[in-house]
């Protein structure tokens, strides 16, 4: 069987080029997914006509030459491991494809391969995820409408996420608030990766994390392995991409979200060590600064972003990776310069206000194999996250300003982080590690107290905190079909001895080759946001206090129960089961309905003088139907349905602010390839058709009085009856319609992507108007066009 092997690779290495003209090369690298150590000797082929195939070298590398450009399936098949087949990837004539992959050892041990068309797509990259994992390509967030190039608004269409405001990518995962997300970069956790995102907070409308420079990732939705802490809803878990190790590339790209500018190629080719680097400036920032207008107003978001990536691996020596991610943003609502009885958008309340912001990583790791069975991996970063606030409130004869807010925030956090991991044999792979972070603050901000005529101190902290976090995991796949991993993780807060012993747990058992159930459980912990952690009380004579200093950390309890079913004609079944048990929750110290549970987006409210002691509680059921890119069709639908409660120190039970009840999605296309007869074409042609449909339950705000807002002159909550009220369905629908012209040398493509297409009104937010005494209703942006052109070479 192994000679006929041989004999076939040989047969297939040598078929010529078909009789395409446009063709390109495949290269990538093959690991052992438990150990990371290179696998030498492992077969590639393409399985899509004509079939080419080549084995990986003593480090694992390989290269597939002169492959006819389109959609190509590519298997991977190594005595003793199970294979694995990655179906319709796209093969461009001015991009060289570099495709990664990680092989599982077989339990059972095989004295011959089968090669088999096994899909990966539902995999998960994170091995030790048993449940609520969703992993994701880059191309999808290209391709699918609505997500608009941007990772955070493609977890949107995964089940058991709601996103119903347009204005920001706060990610809300099962009713939790959206700063329970872990947000990790290249193993190392992160700072908010939005553009004017505050510290504290999530918000932010345009993501930093650029995908052209964004390798395939994990998205988890609960239940959380033992390596990630300091959260309560989920993980973000993002991987930059090496560059292409052979061949200097180029890319351009013009579209509502920036000017782009990318290069990727190598720094030796010998070592193949590579360089990536991908650079982004704001469209209407630049439009605004060479005049042109386009209604906004002084309301202009102007960012810029940059994304760098240096790989340089050795087998002596060891892996190193050096990492950076770095924003700034600024945005101007001037109330003032509005007419008068003129619609200032969303964010006009007879303000004005002034936002900056800005965001910075980098970081280094050093991956060392001590032996094929044990490696280490230590990193270490550096981020720093800031923005500056100034608000001036306008009269009511609107010819006078009066300094209401001032606001400066900064936190720089110094990350250290290493593991050892050691695979002991095919069924047990033990994994510790510990991740130790020094944070410093140096936040000042002050609210204008018309009583005391006189800037009243809310915080004026410079101080500094260390954060130790040590893991442990371990895998047991009993058989190819029974896997569990079994962890630890603890997390210490050094400035008020604060800690939390947290088990985590998954199981995944194989029922059929096609069908599985899934078994999770974690208690997982958070930090309390800095914001209320060093809020300062005013006392009667003037001096302040910080009574919030020894809060405990927010917890929950995950309990997820899933089953998982692969059908013909790659169709994707999966159903997930919930419940989240949360608890000692940031409450005032008198009753009320406050909760740090609601906490999230614009909408944060940080009290005086709070405790822990409120609950929650959020269960529900997420179903997932997707069928996988096949003939050009693909598509995918999922439900959520879901309750959302909490208790504030009233003690009453409430919906909490994110408790829509249910989402539903559905999104699909196809994509045509133009000219298939021509045989000897030298460009490849395609048109891609795509269309979403978002329908969920309302967002639950807080009623204004107005009897008493009228009284007060300014609008009054009724906090008695918080998030008791809920806006109309939300619905929106997205079409996208994209043309890509694929050369020997440079790949175009042209897209329009319509947002909203059908113009619903979904309402924004509720606002008082003191000009005509009545509660407004403000609503999202209607019908939205954009236009983006992509060019590599």
């Amino acid at each position: 069987m192994k000679t006929n092997i041989l004999l076939t690779l040989i047969l297939l290495t040598s078929v010529s080029a078909y009789s395409q003209n446009l063709t390109q090369t495949i290269r990538g690298r093959v690991i052992d997914k438990q150990s990371e150590v290179p696998l030498p000797g492992v077969n590639v082929v393409t399985l899509t006509e004509p079939r080419i195939g080549t084995t990986t070298d003593e480090n694992g590398y390989y290269q597939i030459e002169n492959v006819p450009v389109k959609r190509i399936t590519l298997s991977f098949s190594f005595i003793g491991y199970q294979p694995v087949t990655l179906q319709n990837i796209e093969l461009t004539g001015s991009k060289e494809l570099v495709q990664n992959v990680a092989l599982l050892e077989s339990t059972e041990q095989l004295e011959e391969v089968v090669v088999k068309a096994d899909n990966e797509e539902d995999r998960v990259i994170n091995e030790r995820v048993n449940v609520s994992g969703r992993s994701f390509s880059v191309e999808e967030s290209m391709r699918f409408a609505g997500s608009v190039q941007d990772v955070s608004r493609m977890a949107s269409n995964f089940a058991g996420v709601q996103r119903t405001n347009d204005a920001n990518n706060d990610i809300v995962i099962r009713g939790n608030s959206p700063i329970g997300l872990i947000w990790r970069l290249e193993g190392m956790d992160i700072p908010n990766p939005n553009h004017f995102g505050g510290l504290g907070a999530t918000g932010g409308p345009v993501s930093m994390l650029n995908n052209n420079v964004l390798a395939n990732s994990d998205f988890i939705t609960g239940a959380f392995p033992s390596e990630y802490g300091d959260g309560l809803s989920g993980v973000f878990d993002l991987s930059m991409r090496n560059g292409n190790y052979e061949n200097h590339e180029f890319l351009g790209q013009v579209g509502f979200n920036g000017f782009e500018l990318g290069a990727e190629g190598p720094i030796s080719r010998e070592n193949r060590s590579s360089y990536l680097v991908n650079y982004r400036y704001s469209t209407l920032g630049l439009m605004s600064a060479i005049g042109l207008d386009f209604g906004t107003g002084t309301a202009v978001p102007k960012y810029q972003d940059l994304n760098i990536k240096l790989h340089f691996p050795s087998s002596k020596r060891g892996t190193i990776d050096v990492f950076a991610l770095g924003g700034i943003s600024s945005i101007e609502f001037l109330e003032s310069e509005n007419e008068e009885g003129e619609d200032g958008g969303f964010y006009s309340d007879g303000e004005d206000l002034y936002n900056d912001t800005y965001t910075g990583v980098i970081g280094a790791s050093h991956q060392y194999f001590f032996n094929k069975d044990l490696y280490s991996k230590f990193s270490v970063a550096l981020s720093s996250m800031g923005n500056d606030v100034k608000v001036d409130t306008l009269n009511a004869d609107r010819d006078k300003l009066t300094p209401t807010y001032r606001q400066s925030f900064q936190e720089d956090d110094l990350q250290f982080s290493g593991f050892v991991n050691k695979k002991f044999n095919v069924h047990h792979v033990l994994r510790a590690g510990a991740y130790v972070t020094y944070k410093n603050y140096n936040l000042g901000d002050s609210t204008y107290d018309s009583d005391l005529n006189a800037f009243r101190t809310l915080r004026d902290q410079n101080s500094s905190d260390w954060l130790y976090q040590p893991y442990v995991n371990w895998q047991y796949r009993i058989t190819d079909k029974w896997e569990m991993n079994t962890g630890l993780h603890a997390m210490v807060l050094a400035s008020n001895g604060n800690y939390s012993i947290e088990p985590r747990f998954g199981m995944s058992y194989q029922l059929t080759q096609k069908q599985s159930i899934n078994l999770g459980y974690g208690k997982h912990s958070q930090a309390v946001p800095v914001v209320i952690l060093y809020e300062k009380l005013r006392l009667p004579d003037g001096s302040y206090i910080s009574p919030n200093e020894n809060l405990d950390f927010t917890k929950s309890h995950h309990f997820v129960l899933g089953y998982d079913l692969m059908m013909k004609n790659r169709l994707h079944f999966k159903a997930e089961a919930y419940y989240q048990h949360l608890y000692d929750a940031v409450v005032t110290q008198m009753p009320s309905s406050f909760s740090s549970l609601n906490a999230g987006g614009f909408d944060f409210y940080a009290p005086d003088s709070v405790e822990n002691g409120g609950a929650g509680y959020n269960y529900g059921l997420d179903l997932t139907l997707e069928k996988f890119m096949d003939k050009g069709f693909y598509f995918l639908s999922t439900i959520s349905l879901y309750q959302s409660q909490y208790q504030g120190s009233d003690e009453v039970w409430r919906n909490t602010a994110f408790n829509g009840n249910y989402v539903a999605n559905l999104l699909g296309g196809k994509e045509f390839v133009l000219g298939k007869k021509k045989q000897n074409s030298e460009n490849r042609k395609t048109i891609t058709l795509d269309g979403k449909v978002t329908y969920a339950g309302g967002q639950r705000y807080t009623p204004i009085d107005l009897q008493q807002s009228i009284f007060n002159g300014e609008a009054v909550y009724a906090k008695d009856d918080a998030y008791g009220a809920q806006f109309d369905p939300y619905f929106r629908a997205d079409i996208r319609i994209g043309y890509k012209v694929s050369g020997k040398k440079v790949t175009q493509e042209l897209a329009l992507d319509i947002q909203n297409v059908t113009n619903n009104q979904n309402p924004f937010g509720v606002d008082y108007n003191k000009s005509t005494q009545e509660v407004e209703t403000t609503y999202q942006l209607g019908i939205f066009p954009m236009v983006l052109y992509r060019i590599t070479f």
